[in-house]
């Protein structure tokens, strides 16, 4: 049996949607509000799925309480309250949209999971807007 586990998490941090190689008034066009030069925050919520068989010994696809701490440890310790453009290594270099927010997520993720269990990140920008990668 394939069973899928989800923990949710969340974290709030700021950001400002640009590109360095366009001018101000481009990333006014393309990118609205979000390209505020003094940034904004969101109210991330996210939901952390892991997908797998049912261990046998255990009953689980994976115990939560390690979930929990790898989301706490890879995600809430270093997103939390973070100005992500200026504080987060990846996103001085890649535009925060929370379609990379949820890649850099799986990414950090991934490699703490046994290579067995599929991953989905659900990543809530707002309470109408989110994303969901799965790493393809």
């Amino acid at each position: 049996m394939i069973v899928t586990v989800s923990r949710k998490a969340h974290f709030n941090a700021a950001h400002r949607l640009f590109r360095k190689d366009w001018s101000d008034e481009k990333n006014a066009e393309v990118f609205g509000k979000c390209s505020n030069p003094n940034y904004h925050g969101h109210n991330y919520e996210l939901t952390v799925s892991v997908t797998g068989g049912i261990d046998h010994e255990t009953g689980f696809v994976m115990d939560l309480k390690v979930l929990k701490d790898i989301i706490k440890e890879e995600i809430e310790d270093y997103l939390d309250h973070k100005n992500l453009n200026i504080e987060v290594e990846e996103f001085k270099t890649l535009n925060p949209t929370a379609e990379n927010i949820a890649v850099v997520i799986y990414d950090k993720i991934k490699p703490r999971l046994k290579s067995t269990l599929d991953l989905t990140i659900t990543l809530y920008e707002t309470p109408r807007n989110f994303v969901t990668y799965s790493g393809t």
